[in-house]
């Protein structure tokens, strides 16, 4: 019985604070001038000599966001990757599902067949494959594959299919050679 008092009191307090509330017509005018100020505010693109009609489409677009500078991939670090998997990458502890050997190659030879090996791998959907690039000689500076290597997986397109890389064990090359893990390739939903 007090609920049913309290909820009269309510709706009587309402009607008095809202009595004197109009409504807000919105007139077709007031309608097209908010529609005219977005319009005016999208820039329009200048075709030589005339001006380009302005299409629904073009002026809905939004801009891009900025692309924001690629991550730095480097021995032994992964950002986003969990600490066991990256554990167990470096301890040669995930099984190797291909390998490449660079002896022999120049460097152009070289970047083309890695690039290839990392784009056939990473799109049948392998996990983690070895790249041996040899350790070159100790009084050249160490070897020229060895250096860039790591460079060319930090490349486009190569970086957005790996994940992490390390140096190898050493009864695997030691570093001489690396394992890398492919990024996982999500399955395409449809419609998205």
């Amino acid at each position: 019985m007090a609920e049913r008092g309290k909820q009269g009191n309510d709706d009587a307090l309402w009607k008095a604070v809202t009595k004197d509330v109009k409504p807000i017509k919105r007139t077709p005018s007031a309608r097209a001038k908010v529609e005219a100020a977005k319009e005016s505010a999208q820039p329009k693109p200048k075709i030589a000599g005339a001006m380009a009609p302005m299409t629904p489409a073009a002026v809905a677009r939004p801009k891009p966001a900025p692309a924001l500078p690629p991550r730095e991939l480097s021995h032994g670090q992964a950002a986003g990757l969990d600490k066991r998997t990256m554990d167990r990458l470096r301890r040669g502890q995930l099984p190797i599902e291909a390998e490449i050997d660079l002896h022999g190659h120049t460097q152009e030879e070289a970047h083309r067949a890695l690039n290839a090996f990392i784009a056939g791998h990473a799109a049948t959907g392998r996990r983690c494959v070895r790249v041996i690039t040899g350790k070159g000689s100790f009084r050249q500076g160490g070897g020229v594959l060895k250096t860039a290597v790591p460079r060319w997986l930090n490349e486009m397109p190569l970086q957005d299919s790996i994940l992490a890389f390390t140096h190898a064990r050493r009864d695997d090359g030691g570093e001489g050679a690396l394992y890398v893990l492919l990024r996982r390739k999500r399955p395409r939903v449809p419609g998205r």
